[in-house]
């Protein structure tokens, strides 16, 4: 099956979140199985300047956008280590930017422009190389117009009129969300502008287009696909999204074992691991990143490890309180990398500095760094107030790092937890609360604290999780399901 990957991100070109690893890896991960996958994004400069080798086609093309022309040309390139073609959509003045949607907190004020332009040119590129393909995968708002544009401006010219779409939510509380004059940059029939379709509160929404024209809808996790038909999770959309809950999948993402794999990494230098050597391992690994990190070097002291965006979504206001309190009472080390807010930035720099042997703060990403706080870490907090797929869980099952996450969303769907039936069964992987509170994050550490103490009960821990299958394979071929049943109800809606 031929499927063409409409996105603003893929590894190694670019990404701000979990987008750009789903883009990156997937597609591998099909053509693995048989299917012809290509990905077709916007030239971003990170894009440009991420080393991967371009080459310009030739093609250019011309966009109307409103009352105005905007010329576009396409480049091309193909993912490392895969057969799979990348295309690029060049146009300086839209994308050869600082960052790719906004900068200092703001997102930029022409993003509808920008990208109704790269819809539409999806869909003159299709046209002018003649590419044949049976579903158009798009994927988050900035693609959301492309399954409206299939339904309406192009229903019934060839190539378009073929093209089955699936629209996967990544994350539905970011829409793209614009004033209602901003219609008339799409081009298309203001009748659409309704609260069945476009309209949302008296704006244009790009993610209840794609929702309400695409002929099935995903999002990354079955337990994602269910809170989000209700508030607060549904975000406003809780109406359209019930009206087409027939058409809705929930299909967990994948972890990239060619890159997350304690066994291989290339982070670790001479300390890999397996789950044969995983309790020598382990222990080289966490002496090794507390000396890094400065802290006191001891293996039996349970060393608790954060990696991501600093923010409430993640549950920092959980685990700020949480570790406030610890630090001056419990026998636990911390280590947290990341950026974001400027308040928890101020307040984990504060304790890092207060408390230099039990907590250790980079306010930096470092993916090297990350692959060795996997490694070296006992445990990784996932506290989120929502978390539609979320991979660090996955990435910590694989190296032996027990997840500690608040069971929703895809941490519901893929960590276990620790009870006396899971553990009878071999089932348990990790540890899970429900209410969102700091005495309930808190009282689980100390569960799981208690469990790091009994060597036999941890050890099975470590292997049940490093025995977890959630590689790319397991979901890609849920995804080439759905995709013939993408194609199967386009079909059968041309015939009606």
């Amino acid at each position: 099956m031929n499927i063409l990957f409409a996105t603003t991100e893929a590894v190694p070109f670019c990404k701000t979140g979990g987008l750009g690893d789903v883009c990156g890896s997937l597609p591998k991960a099909l053509a693995g199985l048989g299917q012809s996958p290509t990905i077709i994004m916007p030239a971003f400069r990170q894009a440009i300047e991420s080393g991967c080798p371009l080459e310009t086609t030739g093609t250019t093309f011309e966009i109307p956008i409103g009352q105005k022309q905007v010329v576009g040309q396409l480049l091309r390139s193909q993912l490392p280590d895969s057969d799979v073609p990348v295309y690029l959509i060049e146009q300086a003045d839209y994308f050869d930017r600082a960052q790719l949607y906004g900068e200092n907190g703001d997102d930029y004020q022409d993003n509808c422009e920008r990208f109704v332009f790269f819809c539409r040119s999806v869909l003159a590129v299709i046209e002018s190389l003649d590419l044949q393909f049976d579903v158009l995968h798009c994927h988050d708002w900035c693609t959301a117009l492309l399954p409206a544009y299939l339904q309406t401006l192009y229903s019934d010219r060839a190539p378009w009129n073929r093209l089955a779409s699936l629209y996967t939510i990544h994350n539905l509380a970011y829409q793209g969300n614009f004033w209602h004059w901003d219609m008339a940059l799409t081009g298309m029939d203001w009748k659409y502008f309704n609260w069945r379709q476009m309209e949302f509160y008296g704006n244009l929404n790009f993610m209840k287009t794609g929702i309400a024209f695409a002929d099935t809808v995903s999002t990354v996790s079955p337990t994602y696909a269910q809170e989000i038909m209700r508030p607060p999770l549904s975000c406003g959309l809780e109406g359209t999204l019930q009206h087409r809950r027939e058409d809705l999948f929930g299909i967990l993402n994948g972890a990239d074992y060619d890159e997350w794999n304690p066994s291989t990494d290339r982070y670790l230098g001479a300390d890999i691991y397996d789950v044969a050597s995983v309790e020598t391992g382990k222990l080289v690994c966490k002496a090794r990143l507390q000396r890094e990190m400065g802290l006191h070097e001891d293996p039996d002291v349970p060393l608790l490890a954060v990696v991501g965006r600093l923010a409430d979504q993640k549950g920092f206001d959980l685990i700020a309180r949480v570790m406030q309190k610890w630090v001056e009472r419990e026998g636990a080390q911390w280590v947290i990398l990341g950026t974001g807010d400027a308040k928890y930035h101020q307040v984990l720099g504060q304790l890092a500095a207060e408390n230099p042997q039990k907590v250790a703060v980079r306010l930096e990403f470092s993916n090297e760094l990350a692959h060795r706080i996997e490694a070296g870490a006992d445990m990784f907090l996932m506290p989120s107030q929502y978390e539609p797929c979320g991979l660090n869980q996955l990435y910590s099952l694989k190296y032996g790092t027990i997840p500690v996450v608040r069971a929703t969303g895809g941490l519901a769907d893929t960590v276990v937890d620790s009870n006396p039936q899971s553990l009878a069964k071999g089932k348990a992987t990790g540890f899970c609360f429900a209410e969102y509170t700091s005495l309930a994050l808190s009282d689980t550490l100390q569960r799981a604290c208690a469990f790091f103490a009994d060597k036999t009960i941890w050890r099975q821990l470590i292997k049940t999780g490093m025995k977890q299958d959630w590689s790319w394979s397991r979901s890609a071929g849920k995804y080439i399901e759905l995709y013939e049943q993408t194609r199967a109800r386009h079909r059968q809606e041309v015939l009606n």
